[in-house]
């Protein structure tokens, strides 16, 4: 990698060069000794040729020690390998583990783990589960449409003739400014009692179905009675469904009216803030609503559009985009007398989460200034929507103009791109107040099949830019049982506390005609949907049987996860869904994008791969073998895919029948052996139903133990597979206690402990006392030593992270260890497995004055070798530490043992952060490689806010001279601006963020961010290594070395004499970041297929019903009180919202 000119103390680029004998230098001035003048540093790496090399003649007074030759350091290292070695031998008890499971091959079979049919038996239990919500679905489905149909419409229905439960009346009781308590609800509420049931993680009534509406919708208006009068009909097919499937989660039908009815009845959730909640923005209602879309959104910015109105366009802009899913393409573009895309996008591009984010900041710098000039825009709407050389939807093509009016038709542009046959789709929005001729405007979107709406105030936008939905479904609703598919969502977060779901849905469709030989109604009643909690589907998958490393993975047509290991949102976002693609779970290489691709075209394989993977502690990266197999899961758009290391292939099933030997083995689990056979933690699985979780491993312990008093291992409750090889390796355990640990003298080889680790679950820990400073999760699945013990050859050295350090003056007092870990590798008749990993914990302060010795020129062990004024000697790492840096550093460049002493409580840390230019000299020789990856679940802090508590932003301010202004008050301009400041104190997101709020919300504190996440690993070279760091008289020569059968670096350097040379400081810790940047990124998206279904067209579809130009014109009197409580600061009633219902024929 090349290194920056100016950088001075970086090596040079380039491959790796042979390892050359190394001859002495010329020593180091002494003390009083004046060094050369300093020339211009070079940041180049120089093999200097071994005749430049050669040593020079000290100056008197000099120190007679020179740099250690190559050999000499090729000598220290063996001795280390070798010591790792022999500690290991003794205390691990490999090889004694080994003979132990041998001795005990009666009480064990080895089970295979057969991908294929694994994989397809489990995508064979997961269909089966999603078919019988299917069937429940679709029973709710036909329920909901002929109940509709004989419905009669009641045009003076009144509240107190409808007895429901609005799941928020408890919190709008609860709130004395809230609209019931205000108005005084007529509405004959049900009180309902709640039990709690664990199913839902929630408190429910199974007697009930709950109602929830949206806040800015009035509940006592005809449409919304109506639709609570029918709908209450559901509340016993919900009721049977369950009767017929207990495991049935949330059922939920959400009306087209914003009305959702959801069983079990429990109280809705209500955010501290106004609750915005509206169902028809829900991903699961908006996928099962339409068919994908390619939509093209312009927006006039010529010179009229100013002040509000443009700040009602860029609102309206935004709440469109969020009516879209990832199933949808868009791009958004501004107009005057030209067309331009808002953002960096030039093309229709995928509405995932990010490119609206895009979209959504580049919206907000729109300014207004030009002439109107609609052909423009639709010129460059249509030329996005013909452009074949993209990926995109591929179904509903429409276009979505926002103006504040003009008088140009722009017949022939819809004549050349869009007549006869009128495949796109416009809709038209007036925004604004003012007295523009909304004729054309009406005019384009019925001449083109779409709908004209208006937006006066920013109240009306959430509702208007979402009904376009229901011109989009009357291709559905015309095809009629053809479109009643049912379809499963994306992974998104449950709104009533689930967790993650998916979610089937099913169109209800109105099937009422208005009169006899009428056409057929074509509007879309709602969307019924079914919950599956992603815990119920992960329990149809292997846990333990597939090792510490092997998992089971799903995928969509999007190539998004549906279940992976690194599924862990750490935000709960209710309005979008959780879109975490394949290749971004794991580490992204050719050969996933292969498998990707697969699944998404519904193909079955299997492909074994050279791969890399992440540690657990998201600090290392290990270069593995792994297995991949996948098959679709019939009836629905997943593929499910497994993973298996090699290792894997097996595994031990205990075979535990004598209950005497059960009984024995169990004893050495109660912590009255803990002294004599060393600490036990036993993993936190469910052995059984009855038993109790805890966090705490000793009260977890306590738990089994006296579940194991009142059960047998053999009892049906339990677990038998976990409980039978939890005990036997309790056994196995101990027996190398007896066997290797109890007789050995640990403080002989300055060990704090020794330890084994088993797939069963056991961690045993020797001797008791040293179980108070075990860290390691009691889990070995979940233990980052464990999984990368099983995937390295040899030992794996775990340094402390450096949070969990001591301070030097500390030491003395605490001790602080160092995990050297290994996999024991078994041979059973030509089967090879990997059950368990052993491992000691080395004193840092005794191994660190150890380390100096085996990297000395010591002769015998006490004395170390002096060098006389008249002899020529080499440097070492115990006499010369004042000017040798010896240290070792482990795969990920973290610092592991250092001969000197004030880096003691630097162990554990990034090495870049103790000796940058050392480190940078190290990577640029190729001794580590750099793996750049990008976090998209991560969490964050907001950032804070400007101007607390200042006014409404972006409202426009009326002059003293308006308020004086009798016509101002009778204006547009004054009703806007009011509906504007209501609708703002509804909506929170308008005002600037409260401190205080922000302090009691978990929400308002953290956010969903990207980070980027950097990690180092072993790079191509392998022998060992001489070079000089130049840098002018700042120069430094080092020598690396990896060491045999660790994962383990050793370096030895030449201290620094000066800092001005110091080298670009490489970045290990995890980032901020805004992730790779989408503009690039969009032009070369990733493979994905959308649904396999498509309704945009009927011949037989009706589009008179195209809008109205008419407009609810406000009274002079309802405007003076109106402002008038404004000013006097009181708060205005609610008015009831009759226009969110004003386009929908029921």
């Amino acid at each position: 990698m090349a290194v920056p000119a100016q950088t001075c103390g970086a090596s040079r680029p380039g491959p790796a060069r042979t390892a050359l004998p190394w001859p002495g230098r010329s020593p180091r001035p002494g003390p009083g000794a004046r060094r050369p003048a300093a020339r211009p540093p070079r940041p180049l790496l120089l093999l200097l040729p071994p005749l430049l090399l050669l040593p020079l003649l000290a100056a008197p007074g000099a120190s007679a020690y020179s740099f250690p030759q190559q050999h000499t350091m090729q000598h220290w290292a063996r001795r280390l390998e070798q010591e790792i070695d022999g500690v290991m031998r003794i205390f691990g008890g490999v090889q004694q583990l080994r003979e132990i499971y041998k001795d005990n091959r009666n009480l064990f079979e080895v089970q295979e783990n057969e991908p294929q049919k694994l994989v397809e038996k489990v995508a064979g239990d997961i269909e089966s589960l999603l078919d019988r919500k299917v069937q429940a679905l679709k029973k709710l489905a036909d329920a909901a449409e002929n109940f509709q149909k004989a419905h009669r419409w009641q045009d003076n229905i009144k509240e107190e003739d409808i007895m429901y439960y609005d799941a928020k009346a408890d919190a709008e009781l609860d709130d004395p400014e809230s609209e019931d308590v205000e108005r005084g609800s007529k509405a004959s509420n049900l009180r309902l009692d709640f039990v709690e049931d664990s199913n839902f993680k929630n408190k429910v009534n199974y007697s009930y179905t709950a109602v929830q509406i949206p806040t800015d919708i009035y509940k006592g208006s005809t449409v919304i009675l109506n639709e609570l009068n029918w709908t209450e009909a559901l509340e016993n097919v919900f009721i049977e469904n369950r009767r017929q499937d207990p495991t049935l989660l949330w059922q939920v039908f959400g009306s087209a009216t914003g009305v959702t009815r959801y069983y079990p009845a429990t109280p809705w959730r209500a955010p501290k803030k106004i609750d915005l909640y509206d169902v028809r923005r829900r991903p699961w209602y908006i996928q099962g609503a339409s068919s994908p879309k390619d939509m093209v959104i312009i927006v006039d910015v010529s010179g009229s559009v100013s002040g509000l109105t443009l700040k009602l366009m860029k609102t309206s802009v935004c709440e469109m985009l969020d009516t879209l899913s990832d199933d949808d393409y868009v791009n958004v573009a501004s107009f005057n007398e030209k067309a331009q895309p808002v953002s960096c996008f030039t093309h229709l591009v995928q509405a995932n989460v990010r490119n609206k984010k895009v979209f959504k900041e580049a919206v907000q710098g729109m300014v207004a200034k030009g002439t109107t000039g609609y052909k423009a825009g639709f010129e460059y709407a249509f030329d996005q929507l013909q452009n074949s050389n993209i990926t995109r939807a591929n179904c509903n093509k429409m276009i979505m103009m926002f103006t504040d009016g003009g008088e140009d038709r722009v017949q022939d542009v819809f004549e050349k791109y869009n007549w006869p046959n009128r495949t796109v789709r416009v809709f038209t929005f007036s925004v604004g107040q003012h007295n523009y001729d909304v004729t054309p405007l009406q005019w384009m979107a019925c001449a083109n099949k779409g709908y004209y709406f208006e937006i006066p105030s920013i109240g009306a936008i959430r509702i208007n830019t979402q009904e376009y939905l229901d011109v989009l479904g009357r291709p559905m609703v015309l095809a009629g049982k053809e479109a009643k598919q049912v379809q499963w969502t994306n992974v998104y977060e449950d709104a009533l506390g689930l967790g993650l779901v998916v979610t089937g849905t099913l169109p209800v469709f109105n099937l009422t005609q208005d009169g006899p030989g009428e056409k057929k109604n074509q509007l879309i009643l709602g969307v019924m949907g079914i919950d599956v909690a992603l815990n119920d589907i992960k329990r149809l998958t292997p846990n333990y049987t597939l090792g510490a490393n092997g998992y089971v993975f799903a995928i969509d047509l999007n190539g998004y996860v549906l279940l992976h290991p690194n599924l862990k949102p750490q935000t709960t976002n209710f309005r979008e869904p959780v879109t975490l693609d394949f290749l971004d779970a794991e580490l992204e290489d050719e050969n996933k994008e292969e498998i990707r691709r697969s699944m998404i075209d519904g193909n079955k394989g299997h492909k074994q791969i050279r791969t890399l993977v992440k540690s657990l502690d998201e600090r290392y990266i290990d270069e593995v073998m792994r297995n991949y197999t996948w098959v679709p899961i019939r009836s629905t758009n997943y593929s499910l895919g497994l993973v298996l290391p090699p290792y894997s292939t097996f595994y031990l099933q205990a075979n535990l029948s004598d209950q005497i030997l059960q009984v024995k083995y169990f004893e050495f689990l109660l912590p009255s052996s803990f002294e004599s056979e060393g600490h036990v933690f036993i993993a936190p699985r469910e052995y059984c139903k009855d038993l109790n979780a805890s966090d705490n491993n000793t009260e977890f312990l306590k738990n089994f133990i006296e579940l194991m008093e009142k059960v047998t291992p053999d009892s049906k409750q339990c677990n038998n597979f976990l409980l039978h090889n939890l005990i036997l390796d309790t056994g196995i355990t101990q027996q190398l206690v007896e066997r290797v640990w109890r007789d050995q003298d640990l403080n002989t080889y300055s060990l704090l402990a020794v330890f084994a680790a088993t797939d069963g679950g056991i961690t045993r820990i020797f001797p008791n006392k040293a179980a108070e400073d075990w860290t390691e999760n009691p889990e070995p699945f979940n233990a980052s030593f464990y999984r990368r013990s099983l995937d390295n050859h040899g030992y794996v050295f775990k340094p402390p992270h450096q949070d969990a350090l001591l301070r030097p003056l500390e030491l003395e007092n605490d001790t602080v260890g160092i995990l050297v870990s290994t996999a024991v590798e078994l041979s059973l008749g030509g089967r090879t497995l990997r059950p368990a990993v052993v491992g000691v914990k080395l004193d840092l302060e005794a191994w660190a004055e150890k380390f100096k010795v085996l990297a000395s020129n010591r002769t015998h062990q006490d004395q170390p070798q002096k060098c006389g004024p008249s002899s020529h000697c080499e440097m070492d790492c115990e006499v010369n530490n004042e000017d040798l840096l010896c240290i070792l550093i482990d795969d990920g460049g973290f610092l592991v043992l250092s001969n000197q002493n004030h880096q003691w409580d630097q162990v554990g840390r990034f090495f870049s952060e103790v000796d940058a230019n050392l480190m940078m000299a190290l990577y640029n020789n190729s001794f580590y490689t750099r793996k750049e990856s990008y976090d998209y679940q991560a969490a964050c802090a907001p950032q804070p806010q400007g101007n607390l508590g200042a006014a409404p932003r972006g409202v426009f301010v009326p002059t003293v001279a308006d308020f004086l202004n009798l016509a101002w008050w009778t204006s547009a301009a004054a009703w806007s601006l009011f509906q504007q400041l209501l609708y703002g104190l509804i909506s929170h997101s308008w005002f600037q963020a409260d401190p205080a709020e922000a302090e009691s919300n978990p929400e308002a504190r953290e956010s969903s961010c990207v980070m980027k996440q950097t990690q180092y690993y072993f790079g191509s070279v392998n022998a060992s290594y001489n070079a000089i760091i130049d840098c002018g008289n700042c120069s430094r020569l080092f020598h690396a070395q990896r060491l045999t059968n660790t994962n383990l670096l050793f370096v030895v350097a030449e201290k620094p004499l000066c800092s001005q040379c110091e080298a670009g400081r490489l970045l290990q810790k995890e980032t901020h970041s805004d992730g790779p940047e989408q503009c690039e990124l969009v032009q070369r998206p990733r493979y994905r297929r959308g649904p396999h279904i498509c309704f945009d067209y009927n011949a037989t579809e009706d589009t008179s019903d195209c809008g109205r130009g008419a407009s609810f014109p406000p009274s002079l009197g309802v405007l003076v009180s109106l402002q008038l409580l404004l000013l006097l600061g009181l708060p205005p009633r609610p008015q009831p919202q009759v226009y969110a219902y004003a386009s929908r024929r029921l």
